[in-house]
């Protein structure tokens, strides 16, 4: 699909979400049963044969199969994301564990982009060699020299994170994609910093992954994970034999698939506010002249590739990274808009409704080691701030300019 095609993914998604409770509520029903009846006892046989499914004669089988509430969901996150199908998983590890389990056998290699989450980081380089033998080479996403370098060694996926963490910088998914698919690699990319923003597959990527923690669920209240893709991959990763979701089971709760569903109809009425809030401050920080990241501003190097790439009218995300250099002032500085402003939290994770505040290279990226912070450009004093929205900006922002007077920055 080409970068300029209009998408809207909540248009897609108000085509799709409109699910009637059991006795006719405006909401879903919750199915809760971990197994599910047969009518006839020739129907079990021919379910494990992969003949009859959810799609094929409405038939389910056990909980860490398919759920009929969590196959629900799937389908509108499937439907934001302009995919054909999707399925949620416990967590976004889940899914990215699982997706790429799935796409790789031992002896293969995987190609991914320098600047990852920590936990994705630790399961290519540590986890994934160790337990099965699959290597990946780290590559600067940015240099498609370099990329396409990587690849020509042979790669079955090309890993990439939208919008990278913590970085910002944004990935150039249809070139990657091109590039990609040319050395015959499945592009995988991790869009949970950008929901709505950027819509991937749309861009040429084959799966998209989710930490559903983040934005999308929007409350910091729930795990959850999710995986976007054509309906044949969906069925491999299910498949009761070699389905990577099937035999290592990270399963959705179905009530948290309910409680999801709610918070999809206002996701864009979220993100849009918690884009205006970053911006604000990115731009404040700027004029002040401050080490200020944020691929909103005209200057950032992203900020093109957004504009071209993205989903107009939801903003640039809800995330502004500032470099305050050293850790001891930027530990400093978190303590007293925690503690004494009372402007957000000193925690890890992202997209909640109040702001969080994290040091990333002593806490979400502290698997990387010193050597590969360094190559990604993570100093010790980079402060990732997930923008809330609970407060006037006013008195956010008057918050903010005292504890920067504190460490001396006002």
């Amino acid at each position: 699909m080409s970068a300029s095609s209009r998408f809207d993914p909540l248009e897609a998604l108000a085509a799709t979400r409109h699910e009637f409770g059991e006795h006719g509520g405006v909401n879903m029903s919750v199915e809760t049963s971990t197994t599910f009846t047969v009518m006839h006892g020739e129907t079990m046989p021919e379910i494990f044969r992969g003949v009859l499914g959810p799609d094929h004669g409405g038939c389910y089988l056990y909980g860490r199969h398919f759920n009929p509430t969590v196959s629900v969901l799937g389908r509108q996150l499937a439907a934001i994301e302009g995919t054909e199908a999707g399925y949620c998983t416990a967590s976004g590890l889940g899914a990215i564990s699982a997706t790429l389990m799935q796409l790789c056998d031992s002896g293969d290699r995987i190609v991914s982009g320098n600047t990852i989450y920590g936990g994705t980081y630790a399961l290519l380089h540590d986890y994934l060699p160790a337990k099965a033998g699959v290597h990946t080479e780290f590559v600067d996403e940015g240099d498609l020299a370099a990329v396409e370098t990587a690849l020509q060694a042979g790669a079955k996926v090309l890993y990439l994170e939208t919008m990278a963490n913590p970085t910002l910088e944004v990935a150039r998914i249809p070139e990657l994609a091109e590039l990609a698919h040319r050395y015959d690699a499945k592009l995988v990319v991790d869009n949970t910093f950008c929901p709505l923003i950027m819509s991937p597959a749309r861009l040429g990527a084959d799966v998209v992954v989710h930490s559903l923690t983040k934005f999308i669920n929007g409350s910091s209240d729930v795990i959850a994970g999710a995986i976007c893709a054509d309906t044949e991959f969906i069925g491999q990763l299910m498949d009761l034999h070699t389905g990577s979701l099937m035999l290592l089971g990270p399963t959705m709760d179905p009530r948290a698939a309910f409680q999801i569903s709610l918070r999809l109809p206002h996701l864009g009425l979220r993100m849009r506010e918690h884009g205006r809030r970053a911006m604000y401050f990115a731009e404040r920080l700027a004029e002040r002249g401050l080490n200020v990241t944020y691929p909103g501003l005209e200057n950032h190097a992203s900020r093109e590739l957004l504009d071209r790439m993205g989903n107009p009218g939801y903003g640039y995300g809800g995330v502004f990274c500032l470099d305050l250099e050293s850790a001891d002032t930027a530990q400093q500085f978190m303590d007293i808009l925690q503690n004494d402003e009372r402007f957000g939290f000193i925690a890890v994770s992202l997209g909640y409704f109040d702001t969080l505040l994290s040091l990333s290279a002593g806490s979400t990226s502290s698997e990387m080691g010193d050597e590969a912070l360094a190559e990604a450009g993570i100093s010790p004093g980079l402060v990732r701030i997930s923008i809330g929205y609970t407060g006037s900006l006013e008195q956010r922002w008057r918050e903010f300019e005292n504890a920067l007077r504190s460490v001396g920055l006002g």
